[in-house]
């Protein structure tokens, strides 16, 4: 795992990475301020040298995690083959979900816990939020299939909450209230997750070994992508994921997060840190915490509980979005829960690195919003006299190269390090080149419709607008072009408004306007696109993951339990029609 430091060197190390990202976006600010503002800098040059100092901070702290990763040496834990020692129940919440899907996942996992001879030690607990009728029949129907798999009786549990409390988080803390008192530890995961019984095994040894650890969080791995956009995600996951958290781990020490799924907690630490309150006033400022696993994470750490990741553990896998209009509806949710926390920045007792995480977290979306002043700002200062003549010219092509020389040197030294240490070769070898470089261009076409997206998620959050808790539609694949523009429209025009204003007013300054707002013009094609092609012989050799190359083998149990239910699907309705006939 990677190298744990102690209380002391996290916060050096902290400080240090914090005083780095500081200082380069302060000097990139007093160097932008000099260059358009020259020795007498009006309003609108103090307020873009602001905003990219803000946002700067960000991209360059976030560069910095992912270095870290890249460079960070890393030791393997020597393989634990005790017998457990606590019972643990693995809980998976659904709703709404494809029962069959859904419950051969778990079908996987138990027939590997069994093959493991310790299912004594592990439970399934499927906590069903689900408010479709339709839905919940087929998880009734789903769960009968279920409880005949192998020491499945007294093992695997399903119930439904008529009354969805709290979502998710209301979920488990009504099961942890109501029988959590069973068990020691508690995996949790989500719907689409699929884990290694290895890997869990590993996680309730380590919680065996450290009754001071509160929760242990895996770092997941995409997988069963099958559009463009989808496999690029899975590749991004599978390749760059382990070195940013490697990196995060690092400066988090026992501070880390929790990302909600694919983790184990101390059902005991659980119990008495984690109650979530709920906000006064109405969504989405007040009312139930949609992002309720940073609060916990804070919330153990306050009770001085150790919260920790482990990039190195593998076997942890979920399935991610399929195209840019999915990706937005979760990211929309994700967008008012995060800023939620601006209301528990100052509770009580929090540790220091609790409280950073809540900014950071407000931050992954207000820098959407923040980016797009700085254009407006820039769009209009170019426009009055005087305000900076030729130097002006060349200042958007300064900002634009330090932003993408952010944002890439960590992916570059992370395949660096891939070459050095072997992970290259799980990925096809000499394959990393065009596929590192069609992910950033491809990434680079879609950020300024997920600008779009994550801007418009916070103004109708600033306006008072409850986005709620859609289901996720985790097949949603394929996007008509009618549908991806009804859902982008409003990118189109703003875009379009934008290059016709600069055109007519300043059109000196039309070209460095283009590599954002010509994918934004194009947004409903960037849609479609995406969000097909990903089964064809390009994409699956470019995005070619070790997931697929040599499957884990929980996947290929999974994979295969699946078709057989499937197939065997019609005669069950054949059988459920005729017994509805004689009845």
């Amino acid at each position: 795992m990677t190298n744990r430091l102690t209380t002391w060197q996290a916060g050096g190390l902290r400080f240090l990475t914090l005083g780095f990202a500081a200082a380069v976006s302060l000097t990139a600010g007093i160097a932008f301020l000099d260059l358009i503002g020259g020795n007498r800098p009006g309003f609108l040059d103090w307020v873009r040298t602001i905003l990219l100092v803000l946002t700067g901070f960000w991209l360059v702290w976030g560069g910095t995690i992912g270095l870290l990763g890249a460079l960070s040496p890393v030791t393997r834990r020597r393989q634990d083959l005790s017998r457990p020692e606590g019972k643990t129940t693995v809980l998976v919440p659904i709703y709404n979900e494809d029962p069959v899907e859904t419950f051969s996942r778990i079908a996987a996992m138990n027939r590997q816990i069994v093959a493991s001879g310790y299912a004594e030690f592990f439970h399934f607990a499927i906590l069903s939020d689900t408010t479709s009728l339709e839905i919940a029949a087929e998880e009734a129907s789903e769960f009968e299939r279920l409880i005949v798999e192998p020491e499945a009786s007294g093992r695997i549990f399903y119930r439904r909450r008529e009354r969805n409390v709290g979502r998710k988080a209301g979920n488990i803390e009504d099961f942890i209230a109501r029988s959590g008192a069973a068990y020691d530890y508690a995996i949790i995961l989500d719907a689409d997750s699929l884990m290694e019984a290895d890997t869990m095994l590993a996680m309730v040894r380590r919680m065996d070994a450290d009754p001071k650890l509160g929760l242990l969080q895996t770092v997941p791995v995409v997988i069963a992508a099958r559009t463009l956009f989808g496999r690029m995600m899975a590749y991004s996951s599978a390749y760059f994921s382990r070195y940013f958290a490697r990196g995060a781990a690092l400066l988090q020490g026992e501070d880390g997060p929790y990302w909600g799924h694919n983790a184990i907690v101390r059902v005991r630490a659980f119990a008495s840190c984690c109650g979530l309150p709920v906000l006064s006033g109405k969504p989405p400022y007040g009312g139930h915490i949609l992002s309720h696993d940073y609060v916990e994470a804070a919330l153990l750490a306050r009770g001085g509980w150790k919260v920790e990741v482990d990039p190195e553990l593998g076997g942890s896998f979920e399935q991610g979005p399929e195209n840019l209009i999915e990706y937005a509806k979760r990211d929309r949710r994700w967008c008012q829960g995060n800023l939620q926390h601006r209301r528990l920045i100052a509770a009580p007792g929090l540790k220091f690195w609790s409280r950073f995480t809540f900014v950071q977290g407000i931050m992954a979306y207000i820098a959407s919003p923040l980016w797009l002043t700085l254009m407006a700002a820039s769009l209009i200062a170019s426009l009055i006299p005087d305000n900076g003549g030729e130097r002006w010219g060349a200042t958007p092509w300064i900002i634009g190269g330090g932003v993408m020389a952010t944002l890439l040197l960590p992916k570059f030294a992370i395949a660096l390090r891939g070459a050095i240490d072997g992970n290259n070769a799980k990925f096809g070898g000499w394959r990393i080149a065009p596929a590192v470089l069609s992910e950033i261009v491809i990434s680079t076409i879609i950020a300024p419709v997920l600008l779009g997206f994550q801007s418009r998620a916070v103004f109708q959050i600033l306006f008072g607008m409850d986005g709620g808790w859609p289901a996720t539609e985790r097949d949603a694949k394929a996007v008509s072009p009618k549908t991806a523009f009804a859902a982008s429209w409003w990118i189109v025009l703003t875009a379009f408004a934008a290059l016709v204003f600069m055109a007519y007013a300043g059109p000196d300054f039309l070209p460095w306007l283009l590599p954002v707002a010509g994918p934004a013009l194009l947004a409903p094609f960037v849609i479609w696109a995406t969000a097909r092609g990903g089964e064809r012989p390009v994409s699956t050799w470019l995005f070619s993951v070790p997931s697929e190359r040599a499957p884990s083998p929980i996947i290929t149990e999974a994979n295969a339990i699946l078709t057989s239910w499937r197939a065997s699907e019609p005669r069950m309705m054949s059988t459920l029609a005729e017994v509805a006939v004689h009845a």
